[in-house]
């Protein structure tokens, strides 16, 4: 992937929970009750954050507690999968309901602003699946803004999905991936590293719960507090 210049085709990768939107805990509260719906408990995902991990990994590491606590064996493919359906059967009227969702500040205007930009291809980094992406985005009507991503779904690896992402934009922009810069937007540690991994550029946003500086130290190219600050979309697009 190259270095930024004027001529560079450029792929944006979006986070979406505590970079685009909060959506005050309705993801906690649908995999909760999905756990709840498919093993009778609500407990499983209760001691562990899912900052910057994947639908799958969330649902991995509930069930290895849940195996854990009856003794022992390893989650499966599948039992992942039930799990996952049953969560995204929750999560549309989680999302509706909750209360404290909201749109970041910054976003809308940003996105707006990035729209017809030559050789700029905006898409989503992710570790929803691309089911609950649209869902927890369509609340605030920013799923029109993406057509393309890198999702829970394709990997549980975030650095994968990334890849993934990052594939499908260079498409979108009918060039090699090595002809790219890519970005990705993100506010925890593991949207970093992932970004790291893949040879891109991190721009990091506090609005997740972690600092800005934290951001910096871990790797990130530069953060910001909110996506209104001064010089976020410059920062996208390598402007001077």
């Amino acid at each position: 992937m190259r270095s930024a210049s004027s001529t560079t085709p450029t792929v944006l990768l979006f986070d979406i929970d505590g970079t685009l939107i909060l959506t005050g805990g309705a993801g906690r509260r649908a995999m909760t009750a999905a756990f709840a719906d498919v093993h009778r408990n609500g407990e499983a995902c209760s001691h562990f954050s899912f900052a910057g991990m994947t639908d799958r990994a969330i649902v991995r590491e509930g069930l290895r507690v849940i195996h854990a606590a009856n003794g022992g064996g390893t989650p499966d493919e599948a039992g992942i999968d039930a799990v996952l359906e049953a969560y995204l059967k929750r999560l549309a009227d989680e999302v509706a309901r909750a209360g404290s969702y909201r749109v970041l500040p910054g976003v809308e205007v940003l996105l707006q602003s990035l729209r017809g930009e030559p050789g700029l291809a905006i898409g989503l980094g992710t570790g929803n699946v691309r089911r609950g992406a649209m869902t927890k985005l369509a609340r605030g009507s920013l799923d029109v803004h993406f057509a393309f991503g890198g999702f829970g779904c394709d990997a549980e690896d975030r650095a994968e999905l990334l890849r993934a992402g990052a594939h499908r934009g260079a498409a979108a922009l009918g060039v090699r991936i090595e002809e790219c810069r890519v970005v990705i937007i993100g506010d925890t540690p593991k949207d970093v590293a992932a970004a790291l991994a893949i040879d891109a550029v991190c721009i990091g946003v506090g609005t997740g719960g972690f600092a800005p500086e934290e951001l910096v130290k871990l790797g990130a190219k530069t953060a910001f507090a909110t996506l209104a600050e001064n010089g976020a979309r410059e920062a996208l697009l390598a402007s001077p």
